[in-house]
């Protein structure tokens, strides 16, 4: 048996009605990544090491990241 999962949206996730965003899921080792917008249509899963390392360098400005938070955005 299978548990479904919890999504969670960022507090970051625009004005109105904060649908802007991605929404994430938190399972064993990986984290699951989907359009908030588009719920029901495939999602993205990473091992939770590199999304915290991606997560870290967006709040960091790391290398590449301008304007939004989206390398090349201006």
């Amino acid at each position: 048996m299978t548990t479904p999962d919890a999504w969670f949206k960022s507090s970051y996730s625009g004005g109105g009605q904060g649908d802007a965003c991605v929404e994430i899921a938190l399972r064993r080792a990986r984290i699951a990544v989907r359009d908030s917008k588009a719920p029901a249509h495939a999602t993205l899963t990473f091992p939770a090491p590199a999304f915290t390392a991606f997560v870290g360098s967006l709040r960091d400005g790391g290398p590449g990241i301008t304007g939004a938070g989206v390398a090349g955005s201006t």
